[in-house]
């Protein structure tokens, strides 16, 4: 029987650091937001590296170290091939939407849609986006907190609250979801983009560390490529080649979709893009994201796969999970970190769902305030909302939404694993960014197109899905068949586009929009933001300092605390980088 390190005093003491820290970055972000431009894109001021390790972190959620993580264990080196593919997403971004989007000059998301398409469409979009999105910070709050309750160990106990009895799971949902909420309700975009720039060095140092740290255990004492050799030896037949869903190109073509459309037109990397000063900002951030989307997922896929060999029987370990193999990352971390570092590493998974839950939080917030709100407002009351009332509005919202989401995860474990869910999921919400990605691209669609191809597409969605029709395929079935009937009723919709319209002149002023370079034109917002690399820097040498004295502590064979004396390291190098950015403002 594998004995884990469970998670002690030192552990709990780094975790309750960390929430105290975040909840720091969101007040500290507060000064930043003193309007509704700071809040919702924080004011076109944040350094492209910053911007770009958000807009990377932000896909880097519990999902790849529990879902993700799940899949690999059970299908091998073919996971490498669908969770690298955000490569190819990145490389569009750089060539076509990054400028795009800069370009478009909008101030909160769905400002798109009335733009290129008309102010109903807006609505419609803003009205049938709040459950998908509720559901989507219900499921990564699900899926963090199946690692964070594993890696605590009290996921199986149950605590009596008096009126009621919950389980550990269920008590790890409110607690986190509590944590979630307060942050991004505090901070608004500038809370984002600085939490997940500490997320993505925490992520980037655990896995810099666990990689050869588990091939050097699997090498039995003779090496880290001794692991690898013996992984080659004893991984499954067909380990190492495409097979199951991997296998099936229909299935490959579907993925890539899906990620094309996630990592180019989802509303929280519209929003990275108009954070930076300019367009050519837009190109920098998308090079740094196609990079480390390679680099990022290797560092923990081949260690999953190396747990294949150390947790032959891991469904024997984690009986009560639906999908015991999505247990292998935290199984790897529990087994070969020291206290302090498994601190670190819970840490680590927290910060990233909670970034990309903020995300959702601050464009749904920014949609229902300025796109339905405000609107609506001046239209009954014959007087513009103030910023100040506005800003309350946000924050109102992103505090219903935040506790409608928690319930929504309380209820999410009814459902299979979490790996299948998500891709129904997210495949049954692709209708809804088919017009927008389309869009950007090609302008000359009449006003009603977005509403006609998003609508086309979701009802053939609900009827294939209510008569099962290649039910075993649902995700490729979903993805191919949204993909296919919305572009086709997009471009068909052409033949009705008139330029003497009326109602399509705000499609025309679009069309100029794009054709006119943002360009800074001055350095002053950009000194501005690079300040913000000092903060980053300090709590890169306070979590350095944590775990340098956790070095002393005492360890074991397969754990050793020198360890923590190596993440140390990395910080510290992270944070004198840091702090040398921050040196370069203005004189």
């Amino acid at each position: 029987m594998d004995e884990f390190n469970t998670v002690n005093a030192v552990d709990y003491g780094l975790i309750a650091f960390y929430f105290i820290a975040i909840i720091w970055v969101g007040i500290y972000a507060a000064r930043k937001s003193r309007n509704t431009d700071e809040y919702f894109r924080g004011g076109g001021k944040i350094p492209w590296v910053v911007a770009g390790l958000s807009n990377w972190v932000s896909g880097y959620s519990a999902f790849m170290f529990v879902a993700a993580a799940g899949f690999t264990y059970l299908n091998g080196l073919g996971a490498a091939v669908i969770f690298t593919s955000a490569f190819w997403a990145y490389l569009l971004g750089y060539f076509v939407y990054g400028v795009r989007w800069r370009r478009s000059r909008i101030r909160s998301p769905l400002e798109f849609l009335t733009k290129r398409y008309s102010a109903s469409t807006t609505y419609f979009y803003s009205l049938t986006a709040i459950i998908p999105q509720i559901v989507g910070i219900g499921q990564g709050l699900y899926i963090l907190c199946i690692f964070i309750s594993t890696a605590l160990g009290f996921s199986e106990q149950d605590f009596d609250l008096g009126p009621v009895t919950i389980t550990g799971f269920q008590l790890s949902i409110i607690l986190t979801g509590i944590v979630m909420v307060v942050y991004s309700v505090v901070g608004g975009l500038w809370a984002a983009v600085l939490s997940d720039t500490v997320q993505a060095v925490i992520i980037t140092v655990m896995t810099l560390v666990i990689f050869p740290v588990s091939f050097m255990y699997l090498g039995q004492g003779q090496g880290f490529l001794a692991g690898i050799d013996r992984l080659l030896a004893e991984a499954p037949e067909g380990y190492f080649r495409l097979s199951g869903d991997t296998a099936n190109p229909l299935f490959l073509v579907a993925y890539l979709i899906n990620v094309i459309l996630g990592y180019n037109v989802g509303w929280q990397i519209v929003q990275r893009y108009h954070s930076v000063p300019d367009e050519r900002d837009t190109k920098k951030m998308a090079v740094l994201c196609a990079v480390l989307s390679v680099l990022g997922p290797l560092l923990w896929i081949l260690p999953v796969m190396a747990s294949r060999i150390i947790f032959p029987n891991i469904d024997s370990l984690w009986p009560s999970f639906a999908v015991p193999a999505e247990a292998s990352f935290v199984s790897l971390a529990l087994k070969l970190l020291p206290h302090g570092l498994i601190g670190f590493v819970v840490s680590a998974i927290l910060s990233a769902t909670l970034g990309q839950a903020n995300d959702s939080f601050n464009w749904l917030a920014a949609t229902l305030t300025r796109d339905v709100y405000a609107p609506a407002r001046e239209k009954l009351t014959g007087r513009p909302a103030s910023d100040r009332s506005l800003l309350l509005i946000a924050r109102m919202t992103m505090l219903v939404v935040g506790i409608l989401g928690i319930a929504v995860a309380l209820y999410i474990p009814q459902f299979g694993g979490a790996f299948q869910f998500a891709l129904v999921f997210y495949s049954l919400t692709a209708a809804f960014t088919m017009p927008v990605a389309l869009g950007i691209i090609y302008t000359r669609t009449p006003w009603w197109s977005g509403i006609a191809s998003c609508s086309a597409a979701i009802i053939v969605a609900l009827v294939l899905m209510i008569t099962d029709l290649w039910g075993e395929h649902a995700f490729i079935r979903n993805m191919l068949s949204e993909t296919v009937v919305a572009a086709v009723v997009f471009f068909g919709s052409s033949l009705w586009f008139r330029e003497s319209d009326p109602r399509n002149q705000s499609i025309l002023a679009f069309e100029r929009d794009l054709a006119t370079p943002a360009l800074d034109t001055g350095t002053e917002q950009k000194y501005e933001g690079m300040k913000i690399y000092a903060l980053i820097g300090r709590i890169c040498f306070v979590l350095a300092g944590i775990l340098l004295a956790c070095s002393f502590l005492p360890s074991t064979q397969d754990a050793p605390a020198i360890l923590n004396a190596a993440a140390a390291g990395l910080l510290f190098l992270t944070g004198f980088a840091a702090w040398k950015a921050s040196r370069a403002v203005a004189p």
